[in-house]
């Protein structure tokens, strides 16, 4: 028999609806006490309550200390692990794992959009998917993944897409590396090997900008200060900005605050292509790095996992900007 350790965090699948209609957070977890033996005899889940957070609550102190309980589930012969997780920012806790866990046990985070009391709820349907993904051979060797919706995807690529849809973490650009039916997962890619990163702290001061049309260096100046370890710019298209932003995106390097440049596009990765003043080729130029395929959410986490480790200089460029990892 396979026993899959079930980390319940909080979140929608933790919670349910009021006499209202608000959804809130209970006391006790429901979805931590219910069972089901539509997996079989072959594997069984131990449920553990590690915290009942929503998930903008969520930190990375927090997402660190997830990482530790999955590194003890480890010695203790648990076969794989589920994290159970609000979905605001399930996608930051899973990239937060895939980056500092040993890629040596399969982990699976899911979540659900409809509490424990609405009308085609899918926190125990998932839950029962993430736990079937867990115990598969297959599931060894690629990364921390996330099981949402009939669905297996990275936590590297992974991303939540819709407010409130059953269906909204997606794989923008390259799309779900598996599938499950009636909880039997398949998987049909595979995920280039990344690297992992041991990290025993996790720095803050690690911030995240998006462009937009006629901006200025307001709130670059605003971080222009020794509390500021590290900055993420989602640019404009391929990984641009305006000019009014330059001057104050220079002072921010002349204080050596590694600065990351990725696209706020949904599709597609940043490159440094234009050459006009404010162009990728330019901010490449500055002293700017680019990373490759993650959004701003993604490339924060990974920054902070780097700065944490003690990467700088052109160690932590290529970290950064490392496409496979």
């Amino acid at each position: 028999m396979k026993e899959i350790l079930a980390i319940h965090t909080g979140g929608t699948i933790s919670m349910s609806q009021d006499d209202s209609g608000d959804v809130i957070q209970n006391e006790k977890n429901p979805i931590a006490n219910q069972q089901s033996n539509l997996l079989g005899k072959n594997i069984k889940i131990v449920n553990e309550e590690l915290f009942n957070l929503p998930s903008p609550h969520i930190t990375p102190k927090v997402m660190f200390k997830i990482v530790n309980r999955i590194k003890k589930a480890k010695k203790e012969g648990y076969y794989g692990v589920v994290v159970t997780h609000g979905t605001d920012t399930l996608e930051e806790t899973a990239y937060f794992l895939d980056l500092t866990l040993p890629n040596d046990m399969p982990v699976v985070v899911t979540g659900a959009m409809r509490s424990s009391n609405e009308i085609g709820t899918d926190g125990l349907y998932n839950l029962l998917n993430a736990a079937a993904t867990a115990a598969n051979e297959d599931a060894k060797g690629k990364g921390v993944l996330v099981v949402m919706n009939d669905e297996i995807h990275t936590a590297r690529y992974v991303t939540k897409t819709h407010t409130t849809n059953v269906a909204t973490f997606r794989t923008p650009t390259f799309g779900p590396i598996g599938i499950i039916s009636k909880h039997h997962p398949a998987f049909f890619q595979e995920l280039i090997q990344s690297e992992v990163v041991n990290i025993d702290n996790v720095c803050d001061g690690v911030f995240l900008i998006k462009g937009f049309a006629g901006m200025d260096g307001t709130l670059f100046d605003a971080l222009n200060n020794d509390n500021t370890k590290g900055l993420v710019i989602e640019g404009l298209g391929a990984g641009n900005l305006p000019p009014e932003t330059l001057p104050s995106i220079q002072r921010l390097l002349d204080r050596n605050i590694p600065i990351i440049l990725v696209s706020r596009c949904i599709n597609g990765v940043a490159q440094d292509i234009y050459a006009y003043e404010g162009g990728g080729i330019e901010l490449q130029d500055m002293g700017l790095t680019i990373c490759h395929g993650l959004n701003g959410q993604k490339a924060r986490i990974k920054l902070i996992v780097g700065l944490s480790a003690g990467k700088s200089g052109k160690e932590l460029a290529h970290f950064m900007s490392n496409a496979i990892s």
